[in-house]
């Protein structure tokens, strides 16, 4: 099976009709279905049948509407398809079919043999094209057939008997086949391509208000609250129900307005149009429009730079890109041409050679006079780079949050409440011979109550404060959903360059090679005059010049800045042959003479003629230079010294490469090694160009190594500390060398100065032996220095241990060992030499141990990694990157806690709301059965003074308490389901029904009481039994928001969040008021009765300062863990839930692992001891 995530291949043991299509991010399983016509119409009349219930449940459940109205069949012949996602999401699309000309790919002309084998438009052979996607004849006319999903075009493919992604049809093509295209397509074959592919737009819908409008009203929330006005109508609850409708209709138009004006401006952002020089197969250009752009259409890029308006390979010339609208990364990126290979061209391996759709072309230059910059559309629309990051925005992964899944349970079990409290109402109004439709409206009356409509609403308000705090400090959030799951997060990956450390390295300098040892390290570079060493410094880099300003990676410059040498790229074709007798990309003039203090002076220039960029996957870059005059052409190279040594001659490198290399790395400094060969005197500038790069960076002599000094940031050690003593794991994942990061990872805190560390070497497996894991203590004790170890000594019992392990080790232990990783991972702090792909890897695997995985870094080669991770956080200048959820101005690590903070608090704020919605429902809905009781009811302006006045104040600003100032050692829970929260709710419902039902018993024995007329047919209000249970409900839902509102340990004390306190006071202040001494017209208004007996007064005041005492006395108990104390004896001891916990207990009770110096093989997964 192939791993490509966007095909869908045929599974000839799935169900009929359907397809699964396995891939390594998604998963989605595809089934057929043909419309029934007879079906349809039934369904049409059931829908009249039930007043457009039905319709409505299909408008809802689309996949109920195919279901009903067609049957499975073959993927072949359907109308619809049903789409099953790795998440268990079902979705229907529609398969539509679209005339096609019967020559719609024709050969270009004058086609050479390669070209005739295959389809250079298209990656497919030309043959095979019309059983590729089955032209199918339908009256006379060719046809394709298709659906679009997320965005993406789907296609039909008869020989794969699946719908593919339209990327699969150039998944053949090699970097050769697209250096082919650079004569262009015909105005035909493009048109005839565009029927295929459809405009290269990344389209982002945006509905016309009316459409917002119907899609809104037809929500089953406004659904739930249109039948709730017409009931409180009927039940001539007018000026409740106005209100209602008032504010149902605000909150509609803001939602409108707020949807509209989203969408608006994600569909500026992305929406990218504009006129490209295009070559035709006849040697002419012309202007296009980039919408009408196909794969395989040659486009030429401006000296002065272009928005690249879809995904294009580059073939001549070089560009400066800004990729900060994909990646967060501000620092200019190099783009060379592609090799004219043989190879499989891929947007991920040739990235360096790729220039992504959405991205800023700043610079393009060209290598000769006569010589446009030229690349080749390879895909478009959502195929590409940036359609894929918009649609992961506009469609994104459902949040697999626990809080969210439970609250839906809680919904209804709130709803089985709702129909228990009907039937006991039935069974009451009955008994007092209430009519049939009056006791009707009073059971649909008890679900408008348990339900509270304003519970999604108010569950979302933590939120959108925490989100607007965040902002304040620079920290911008894409996914607002995501801010509850960082007050989750148990583990958080950092990188290390220009995270933890500074970007801007400082040169420390240089050990230089002389023979076949290492020379004392030279702190001033341009001490070596005319040495290759300067030469590697002074050349080896993708440094340009944009305005008179170097750009370019800061280590570059650094570099550059400390050989004092000065670059120049306006050199004229003309001049620069005169001079290096051939033309040049750059040139890379020594200082000025009287500049030159040391020695001996350097007046020749270097000019580079070719530049294989950095690649972190590759951990190397490499230049081809050329002094002035008849001199032979040189290579430089400069990258991770393992990597660089690999590629010299053995004999060039010196024997104690590896303990020079840890000398500087232990220390903590980073270190890169440089090389260089003597190429060939007579080869021209295009020849250089056709250089393979395995060619040029093989047989190479090595020159010693650059070191630089990795400074920590100032606030990275009091962050590290303050997350250790929270108890979060830290984990460094970066690119460096091992000893190095080592060494950051002790200076910060990450791993204690007491701390073991062991190496985990893994090798890939032989021709004579398997793959193998090794475990190697760091720093080895006295019996163990010649690499054995005593027997029996096998164990790190008396100290915590931390392994340590490279991308290659990491990568073996992936693919090889997969129980060995889990435990590697439970301990594993730090990880070197880690490529792009592997970060992303390590964060997918540490939440199958089932960790809440925060990852932070600067963009660029943690892209993958930090849209993959709970809670991504990119530190860049950009206000908001697609990059990563989270993006932070904060050009440090301080961001981290804040994100945390910020979490835990609006987690917090979001269990107290929905536990005070809950319980604002329990209260009325108390109230409403004892009312009920006596064929009564809350009154009109009573409803509307509990739910706007106090409920709707409290909950908006039950919210606003920001976040504590220190992180803590526990964790906030993460589910509605568990003993607390559930107890919570329990103890403080059982206490409501007590109070109001003490209320109204002794209202019911005063001397001065007189019972309702039940024989009375209209509303019986006012009466005593409501008065008392007003005022007395009327102290809950105050008691319950302050109880609720606790806040530490996550957040700050309730008198902190000063608006919320004043409005407590004022509201505390109102109730007593209208408890004591309610003025006349107020009485009217809320319908109560007038109470002359100040000592019953008194009395229900002392109730509710009963509720207030007894509430808090529950609450602090529960947060002590009183209740599950109690609790303890009575349930079994279960293991946790977690896997990474369940795996560290092992780990803890088994004393004899790791097992060090000893060698795991993985085929038989038996350990021998290493000798």
């Amino acid at each position: 099976m192939s791993s490509d995530s966007n095909k869908l291949l045929k599974d000839q043991r799935s169900c009929y009709g359907a397809v699964r299509h396995p891939g390594a991010i998604t998963s989605m399983e595809v089934t057929g279905y043909q419309r029934v016509q007879w079906r349809v119409i039934l369904c049409h009349i059931l829908t009249v049948l039930s007043v457009g219930i039905l319709w409505l449940i299909f408008h809802w459940k689309p996949v109920l509407e195919v279901l009903a109205k067609c049957h499975p069949c073959h993927l072949s012949q359907s109308d619809w398809v049903i789409i099953k996602d790795s998440f268990n999401q079902q979705f229907v699309a529609r398969v539509w079919t679209e005339e096609v000309e019967d020559d719609c790919f024709p050969h270009p002309t004058e086609s050479s043999e390669d070209d005739k084998q295959i389809n250079l438009a298209i990656g497919v052979l030309e043959d095979d094209w019309k059983d590729t996607i089955q032209l199918q004849k339908q009256e006379e006319k060719n046809v394709i057939r298709y659906y679009t999903f997320e965005g993406s075009r789907y296609i039909w493919i008869e020989n794969r008997l699946s719908f593919c992604s339209l990327s699969v049809l150039e998944e053949a093509l090699t970097c050769g086949d697209i250096h082919r295209l650079q004569r262009g397509l015909s105005r035909h074959h493009q048109n005839a391509k565009r029927r295929v592919y459809g405009p290269n737009v990344i389209d982002v819908p945006v509905k016309s208000y009316f459409a917002l409008l119907i899609e809104e009203v037809l929500n089953p929330f406004y659904i739930f609250q249109i039948f709730s006005i017409i009931l409180w109508i009927t039940e001539t609850y007018y000026y409740y129900a106005g209100c209602i409708l008032f504010i149902s209709i605000v909150s509609i138009g803001i939602s409108l307005y707020q949807t509209h004006k989203q969408s608006v401006t994600l569909r500026n952002m992305v929406k990218l149009t504009v006129n490209v020089q295009v070559r035709r197969d006849t040697g002419e250009e012309e202007m296009v429009n980039s919408q009408d752009l196909v794969p395989g259409d040659c486009i030429v890029i401006p000296d002065d730079g272009i928005q690249v308006p879809c995904d294009v390979a580059l073939l001549t010339g070089e560009c400066m890109v800004n990729e900060s609208m994909l990646t967060g990364e501000s620092v200019p990126v190099m783009k060379t041409p592609l090799p004219d290979q043989d190879a499989n061209y891929s947007h991920e391996e040739h990235k360096r050679h790729t220039l992504f759709c959405g991205t800023q072309v700043v610079q393009s230059k060209n290598y000769t006079m006569d010589q446009q910059v030229v690349a080749v559309v390879v895909r478009t629309g959502f195929c590409t780079a940036k359609g894929e990051l918009i649609s992961s925005i506009l469609y994104p992964k459902p949040l697999g949050f626990k809080f969210y899944k439970d609250a839906v349970k809680f919904i209804i079990f709130l709803a089985i409440l709702a129909l228990i409290g009907d039937i006991y109402s039935i069974v009451i109004l009955e008994r007092q011979k209430v009519s049939v439709g009056r006791v009707l409206m009073r059971v649909l009356d008890l679900i408008t109550i348990i339900i509270p409509p304003a519970l999604p609403a108010a569950m979302t308000v933590g939120t959108i404060y925490a989100q607007n705090r965040l902002k304040k400090y620079g920290i911008f959030c894409i996914s607002p959903p995501r801010i509850n799951i960082c007050g989750k997060l148990k583990l958080i990956c950092f990188d290390k360059t220009g995270t933890l450390t500074e970007e801007g390295l400082d040169i420390w300098g240089v050990v230089p090679m002389v023979g076949e040892t290492f020379e004392p390290i030279v702190h001033d570079p341009r001490h070596l005059v005319g040495s290759p060493m300067l030469h590697a410094l002074a050349t080896c880099h993708s440094v340009t010049l944009l305005s008179n300003h170097l750009i370019g990676d800061p280590l570059d410059l650094k570099m550059i800045e400390s050989t004092g040498w000065i670059l120049n790229d306006e050199m004229t074709e003309s001049d620069s042959v005169s001079s290096f007798g051939m033309k040049v990309l750059a040139v890379m003039k020594p200082p000025l003479l009287e500049e030159q203090s040391y020695g001996s002076k350097q007046e020749e220039s270097l000019g580079i003629l070719r530049r294989f960029p950095f690649d972190s996957s590759l951990q190397r870059m490499s230049v081809i230079t050329k002094k002035p005059g008849n001199l032979p052409v040189e290579a430089y190279m400069k990258g991770a010294p393992e990597m660089v040594a690999s590629f010299c001659r053995k004999e060039t490198v010196p024997a104690d490469f590896s303990e020079m290399l840890k000398h500087y790395a232990r220390d903590g400094y980073r270190v890169l090694g440089l090389a260089y060969k003597t190429l060939s005197k007579d080869i021209a500038f295009e020849a250089v160009h056709k250089l393979k790069r395995n060619c040029v960076e093989s047989e190479m002599t090595f020159l010693g190594f650059l070191i630089m000094r990795n400074i920590l940031k100032p606030e990275t050690r009091p962050v590290i500390d303050s997350l250790n003593r929270a108890n979060f794991r830290t984990v460094m994942v970066t690119g460096d060398n091992m000893l190095t990061a080592l060494n950051v990872a002790r200076n910060c805190g990450m791993v204690g100065l007491k701390d073991r560390v062991i190496f985990a070497n893994a090798s890939p497996p032989s021709r004579d032996k398997p793959a193998c894991v090794k475990f190697l203590p760091s720093d080895q004790a006295p019996g163990q220095q010649n690499g054995t170890e005593q027997p029996g000594n096998h164990s790190l019992e008396q100290s915590y241990y931390h392994f340590a392990l490279n991308g290659m080790s990491f990568a073996v232990v992936y693919d090889y060992f997969p129980d060995l990783l889990q435990k590697i991972l439970l301990r594993g702090t730090v990880y070197a030499r880690m490529a792009p792909n592997q970060k992303t890897q390590l964060v997918e695997s540490l939440q199958k141990l089932e960790y809440s995985v925060g990852m932070c870094g600067d963009g660029a080669n943690d892209c993958g990694a930090l849209k993959t991770a709970d809670a991504g956080i990119s530190l860049s200048e950009a206000e908001a990157s697609v990059a990563s959820p989270f993006t932070s101005k904060i050009d440090n690590i301080e961001c981290v806690p804040m994100v945390i903070r910020e979490g835990r608090a609006s987690l917090i704020t979001s269990f107290g709301v929905f536990k005070y919605m809950a319980m604002y429902s329990m209260i009325q809905f108390v109230s409403v059965l004892i009312m009920y009781s006596i064929d009564s009811n809350l009154g009109d302006w009573q409803y509307l003074f509990f739910d706007l006045v106090i409920t709707t104040t409290v909950a908006i600003l039950m919210g606003r308490t920001g976040p504590a100032k220190e992180l803590v050692l526990q964790r906030p829970v993460g589910s509605l389901i568990n003993v607390s929260i559930l107890g919570s709710l329990l103890l403080q419902t059982l206490l409501v029904i007590l109070i109001q039902v003490l209320t109204y018993t002794v209202t019911t024995t005063q001397s001065w009481f007189v019972p309702v007329n039940t024989s009375s047919s209209n509303s019986k209000l006012p009466n005593y039994e409501n008065t008392a249970l007003f005022c007395v409900s009327g102290f809950q839902y105050l008691i319950l928001a302050t109880v609720l509102s606790k806040g530490q340990p996550f957040r700050k004390p309730l008198y902190s969040n000063v608006l919320f306190l004043v409005a407590l006071i004022l509201l505390y202040a109102l109730m007593i008021f209208l408890t004591l001494y309610p003025l006349q017209f107020i009485r009217q208004i809320l319908q109560l009765m007038l109470i002359s007996d100040v000592n019953f007064k008194l009395l229900l005041l002392g109730f509710a300062a009963l509720h207030f005492f007894t509430s808090l006395l529950f609450e602090t108990a529960i947060d002590s863990g009183f209740l599950n104390l109690c609790l303890r004896p009575l349930c079994k001891k279960k293991q946790s839930k977690k896997l990474y916990k369940r795996l560290e207990k092992e780990l803890c009770r088994n004393s004899a692992w790791p097992p060090l110096n000893e060698i795991i093989y993985a085929e038989s997964g038996s350990i021998i001891h290493f000798e």
